[in-house]
């Protein structure tokens, strides 16, 4: 069975209340409640942080506990953080990117991602659902 990271970073603790127009109105933890029960053939463990070194130190355990892949939202890190860019590169995990929203339609500082040339694929705008589908990813038998 795999063994999957999803990890958040800034202020995706306050999915439900955050922006609900932007993010809708679902909490994480409700949602990753129910991805769990889904049974997708993995072991899921989830980590947030508001911290950028956080997420990097959680990264680098992703190695040692030998995850099998990763699902990022580094939320606004994306666009500013070349350090958790190269902490993805370093473990050399496949990694997914995910974004609840469509980067590529908001503001335009959101459209440069340090993370994706890092990354096996990104997936983004298409709310919660995309984590799901980052899974499937990691799950599909061939």
């Amino acid at each position: 069975m795999q063994k999957i990271a999803i990890i958040n970073g800034p202020n995706l603790n306050l999915l439900g209340i955050r922006e609900p127009q932007i993010y809708g109105t679902n909490n994480f933890n409700d949602y990753y409640k129910s991805l769990q029960a889904k049974n997708l053939h993995c072991t899921l463990h989830y980590f947030q942080s508001n911290i950028e070194g956080e997420i990097i130190n959680y990264l680098h355990e992703c190695l040692t506990e030998k995850f099998d892949g990763i699902i990022i939202n580094a939320g606004a890190y994306t666009h500013t953080s070349i350090a958790i860019a190269d902490a993805i590169a370093a473990i050399n995990i496949p990694t997914v990117e995910v974004h609840i929203s469509n980067v590529m339609a908001r503001e335009e500082f959101r459209k440069t991602s340090f993370l994706a040339t890092k990354c096996v694929g990104s997936i983004s705008g298409l709310g919660l659902k995309g984590y799901e589908l980052a899974l499937l990813y990691f799950t599909a038998t061939e």
